[in-house]
């Protein structure tokens, strides 16, 4: 009897850990265990942090992992292998070079001939819809004719496996909408050599459109926490029930920690290094304002919200988190609620909500208490920045902590736990 044939891309026990100078290592992606098979559109779907896109390069070789193997076609991938290409966010263009030249320079890497690499690169740049840009530079397209050249460049290769990372965050709706549909006509018609099709996204709609399959990451550390079928036939339309109802069960996942999410179940406890979510108080407060209003009435379904705030998962998660965190909101279920405090904000006047948010703050945030009472101690109430920001890179890198400090100075300054001086950097209590 014949062994069935490996799969198009595996990837076991995969870790990936940031060494960082002086400190403990950062684990960053924790034990993933993937497949992709023949014929399968994979997204990959989670929050802001959770390593997405740091797996999506273990996978194409371009990083190597701490620990496990990727295998390609049941080989070992040690570095970039021929049959997988990748599309990236930020179009990474060459702005000296033509749409041509752009397309053609996978192929010069590769050993082509300059005959061979026009007559592919001239295919490609037809196939993807720019036929007669070949000769424009970057800076004379816009940015879907630009993602349309990066989709050109790897598709000039004749992968088997294409790589997409967030290929139409930078777009506007309209031409993302238009870009996936030529992507996915391509497929279903078997114009593209590529066999299996591996993305990472940050928007719920796209995922289910476009995948077979949906895996959920947990974040701090990456993790799979769920897998999603999708069964429906495309073209799928938004608005159908099923559809509807796919997408609820994404946003259920994702907000909701795995063994977590009963009713009413308390925040757990976080530590001194937590990676707060990037929200500003403006924006956390007119979220509480808005969830007070006409269709909410301090309740509302996600995929609701996030559609009438026009709001994208990077957006609304960070926020949705805090909300949380802080004992503003309780989530559950795909739906967000105001808590008791959260409606208490939301009737109190702006000196009240400032004493609010200090609370809240104060109470559920260990890093806000922790510089509050070193504040406190010290006999004239002030305190350098870097003193907090190295205890937070014991936990955090560099780049992260300091977006999680200026987020909490967010906080303190405008809930009044504590001044601070940008030009002196330094840390003192309000009334000093």
């Amino acid at each position: 009897m014949m062994s069935a044939s490996p799969p198009l891309l595996r990837a076991a026990k995969i870790c990936k850990t940031y060494r960082m100078p002086d400190h403990i290592g950062r684990l960053v992606l924790d034990h993933l265990d993937f497949t992709l098979g023949e014929g399968e559109i994979v997204a990959i779907l989670g929050k802001s942090g959770s390593g997405k896109s740091t797996f999506l390069r273990i996978l194409a070789g371009l990083i190597p992992s701490s620990e496990g193997i990727v295998e390609y076609r049941g080989k070992a991938v040690t570095e970039p292998a021929h049959g997988v290409a990748m599309v990236f966010q930020s179009f990474a263009l060459f702005p000296w070079l033509t749409v041509l030249g752009n397309v053609e320079l996978g192929l010069e890497a590769q050993g082509f001939t300059a005959a061979e690499r026009r007559r592919r690169a001239v295919e490609a740049i037809d196939l993807i819809g720019l036929d007669g840009f070949e000769n424009a530079y970057p800076k004379e397209l816009s940015g879907g004719m630009r993602q349309r050249v990066g989709f050109a460049r790897a598709l000039v290769v004749n992968p088997d496996i294409l790589l997409l990372d967030e290929p139409f965050s930078a777009l506007d709706v309209l031409t993302a909408e238009t870009l996936r549909n030529d992507l996915l006509d391509l497929w279903s018609e078997s114009r593209i050599p590529t066999k299996g099709i591996l993305m990472v996204s940050h928007n719920i709609e796209e995922a289910v459109e476009m995948a077979d399959r949906i895996l959920i990451f947990g974040s701090d550390p990456g993790r799979i926490n769920a897998e999603i079928p999708i069964s429906m036939v495309r073209p799928r339309a938004w608005e159908s029930q099923q559809f509807r109802q796919i997408v609820d069960q994404v946003y259920t996942l994702l907000t909701t920690a795995p063994g977590h999410g009963r009713r009413g179940a308390k925040p757990e406890p976080i530590g001194l290094g937590y990676r707060l979510p990037d929200a500003a108080v403006q924006q956390l407060t007119g979220l509480i304002d808005r969830l007070t209003e006409p269709p909410f009435e301090g309740r509302a379904d996600l995929p609701h919200l996030a559609d009438e705030e026009s709001l994208s998962v990077d957006e609304l998660f960070p926020l949705i988190e805090a909300l949380h965190l802080l004992g503003f909101a309780h989530v559950s279920g795909g739906d967000i609620e105001l808590t008791a405090a959260g409606r208490h904000y939301a009737n109190e006047d702006m000196q009240s909500r400032k004493q609010i948010f200090a609370d809240a703050v104060l109470k559920h945030v260990p890093l806000a208490a922790h510089i509050r009472r070193v504040l406190d101690e010290r006999h004239d109430h002030r305190a350098p920045a870097a003193r907090f920001l190295r205890e937070l890179e014991d936990h955090l890198s560099e780049e992260e902590a300091e977006r999680v400090f200026d987020t909490l100075i967010n906080w303190g300054r405008h809930a009044e736990i504590f001044a601070y001086d940008y030009d002196d950097e330094v840390l003192s209590l309000e009334n000093f």
